[in-house]
């Protein structure tokens, strides 16, 4: 498959979306939502023509990188970029969900220094800010608050991920090729490993809170026993979280 301009540019800009916080859709869905790769890894598909295994691809993507969170402005790794170029890669080189987690891994390291890069320009308009303020230039300050801090992580977020999707995507598929064998099995093999390594984080978190980890195995045991499928599973979820939050607000409340 190949990539166009257009939708190299859209990838790009899909990646400006979900790390800077833009006002635009919210920066709480942003940080919460699209931030995930089970998530840009679908729109990506959309991009390219291929939603459902963009979505496939996405959710392999997004296991290694569960148990990751920001922390103070500060992460290990950058899931978004992993999810968005992976998905991308992996569609562009027809290869494997398994095969898209090893690519995406490393891919993920990269996006910190973006990411740093990004927060060290942005800390160059505070202090213009905080001279526009001894100056009393209200519309300055705003003007550096809002918009010239969204146009440079713009260009700073979307060019170089439009260059490397534009540009590396064929790349990618050549590497995929001339690995055939017993090379991309061992790289499948790899890819298969990483998710337990984001569900290990991600159980070692339930283990520490009793009511939690129960809630999982309640889960678990619906999908072991019952043999339910994973949609009923989340709407039980859903009506479980929504019940246990309305009792545990109360009872803060008394």
């Amino acid at each position: 498959m190949e990539i166009n301009i257009i939708q190299a540019f859209l990838i790009g800009f899909l990646y400006f979306l979900c790390q800077s916080g833009t006002p635009w859709l919210g920066s709480a869905f942003i940080a919460n939502y699209c931030r995930q790769p089970v998530v840009n890894g679908f729109i990506v598909g959309l991009i390219l023509g291929h939603p459902v295994e963009g979505l496939i691809i996405g959710s392999a993507i997004n296991l290694p990188f569960i148990g990751v969170i920001l922390v103070g402005g500060t992460m290990p790794t950058d899931a978004a970029l992993a999810g968005i170029v992976g998905t991308a890669f992996a569609l562009a080189s027809n290869a494997s969900a398994a095969v898209a987690v090893a690519m995406a891994v490393p891919i993920g390291l990269l996006g910190n220094i973006l990411l740093t890069t990004h927060m060290t320009k942005n800390s160059i308009f505070v202090h213009m800010m905080d001279q526009a303020a001894e100056e009393g230039n209200v519309k300055k300050m705003n003007s550096l608050n809002v918009w010239w801090p969204q146009i440079t992580t713009m260009l700073l977020m979307t060019i170089p991920v439009m260059l490397v999707v534009y540009f590396g995507s064929d790349a990618a598929a050549s590497v995929i090729q001339s690995l055939s064998g017993k090379p991309l099995q061992i790289i499948t093999v790899i890819g298969g490993v990483l998710p337990a390594v984001g569900i290990a984080l991600t159980l070692r978190m339930l283990l520490n809170k009793k009511a939690t980890f129960l809630f999982y195995l309640l889960g678990l045991l619906m999908v072991s026993y019952f043999k339910l499928p994973m949609i009923t599973i989340a709407l039980f979820g859903i009506i479980i979280a929504y019940f246990y939050t309305e009792l545990l607000m109360k009872k803060v409340e008394d």
